[in-house]
């Protein structure tokens, strides 16, 4: 069994609605757990405009360091490290990209809907950018859900196979932590090739129980049994190719499409 993963530096990028306050109270209950540093980022955009107006990015980072400053005010963050910068970019996954590297963050933190999102979309533009353009792992924290111990875990697989263990390496902390159960539904779809049934060694040492399916897609599948699990946390690997490239082609994730009450572990793949 692989030591496990320490997660000292957590990144959560943080907007103006309603659903920020709580991610930010599941980030801080988190890093205590963990004994984290959070850092916690608003970026604004670069204005265009020209004449009178050329002192307009002053006003937004202002605007910017006021929605930090108010999320702090609202949540008891006692105990816990909060850096706070407001960022100004272009691209917002781009700039974050930035500060994972120079920051050496080991999770991302975010929302379901950051970027004010209709109610007919599960993940929004800003956290699906964020899973699709960065190569850390992202935990999504839908409205409302309360932070609680991880005692099991839904991970669901496509395939068997990774490449890289360090895939693995912030499940296996929390599995550690919280002692959580790991049940394994593995979604045989068409396309399925007969060495994707095959498990990874260090994988099948996690799981308590592995459940195959059959579906046209795995989020079909993991639709079909997250109420018959019901799972503090889902677990899902995104790789670089497969369902996830299809899911997030338009940026977004449509609650027809999917949809879940529980946080949404994303790890990363090679393959």
């Amino acid at each position: 069994m692989p030591k496990p993963y320490f997660m000292k530096n957590l990144l959560v990028p943080i907007g103006s609605n309603e659903n920020e306050r709580n991610t930010l109270e599941y980030a801080i209950e988190f890093a205590r757990e963990f004994n984290s540093r959070i850092y916690l980022i608003h970026v604004y955009s670069s204005s265009k405009v020209s004449g009178s107006f050329k002192n307009v990015d002053h006003i937004i980072e202002r605007d910017s360091k006021e929605i930090l400053r108010e999320h702090l005010q609202s949540v008891d963050s006692e105990g816990v490290e909060i850096i706070t910068s407001t960022l100004k970019g272009h691209s917002e996954s781009d700039t974050l990209k930035q500060m994972i590297k120079l920051l050496h963050i080991d999770v991302i933190i975010a929302s379901t809907k950051n970027d004010g999102s209709d109610e007919t979309t599960f993940i929004g533009k800003t956290t699906g950018n964020i899973i699709k353009d960065t190569e850390i792992p992202v935990l999504v924290i839908p409205a409302e859900v309360k932070f609680r111990p991880v005692k099991k875990i839904l991970m669901t697989i496509k395939s068997g196979s990774i490449k890289s263990l360090a895939t693995l390496d912030v499940l296996i902390s929390i599995q550690k932590h919280f002692d959580s159960k790991i049940n394994l539904l593995q979604v045989k779809t068409p396309k399925l090739d007969s060495k994707d049934l095959e498990l990874n060694k260090t994988l099948e040492s996690l799981v308590a129980n592995r459940i195959q399916t059959r579906n046209a897609t795995v989020f079909q599948g993991v639709l079909e049994h997250l109420h018959e699990e019901d799972p503090d946390m889902l677990c899902v690997i995104r790789r670089k190719r497969g369902f996830f490239k299809k899911l997030w082609q338009d940026d977004r994730v449509k609650k027809i499409d999917f949809d879940s009450n529980i946080p949404l572990l994303v790890l990363k793949g090679l393959s």
